[in-house]
């Protein structure tokens, strides 16, 4: 059975939020920074990034490492595989942190 017409993922709303920024923007302007994004919306450094990386993936945004994320000119580069895999690595590594952390607290309520 699916569920539908729930609330929608931290990460999605603010992608959504930040396209609609995006249809406003020239190609070449900064978006805000992580930072800022984290006080505009009031969500997680992780809900944030992986927000961003949707928008890298769909090709609206780049990332320029610690310039910023700038609007994208609509010219995707060729995908760098091993930067897809290191992100991937890095979402699984939180992940994980988060499953120990959330084992750890059973552990302790059902001792």
């Amino acid at each position: 059975m699916t569920v539908t017409g729930g609330p929608k993922p931290k990460a999605v709303q603010v992608a959504d939020a930040l396209r609609e920024d995006i249809k406003r923007m020239k190609p070449g302007d900064k978006l805000p920074s992580q930072r800022e994004l984290i006080e505009r919306f009031g969500f997680a450094s992780q809900t944030i990034q992986n927000a961003l990386a949707t928008l890298r993936t769909e090709g609206l945004v780049v990332s320029a490492g610690n310039l910023g994320n700038f609007v994208s000119d609509g010219t995707v580069p060729p995908s760098d595989v091993h930067e897809e895999i290191n992100e991937i690595r890095s979402l699984i590594q939180v992940l994980a942190e988060r499953v120990e952390a959330l084992e750890q607290r059973s552990t302790v309520a059902g001792a």
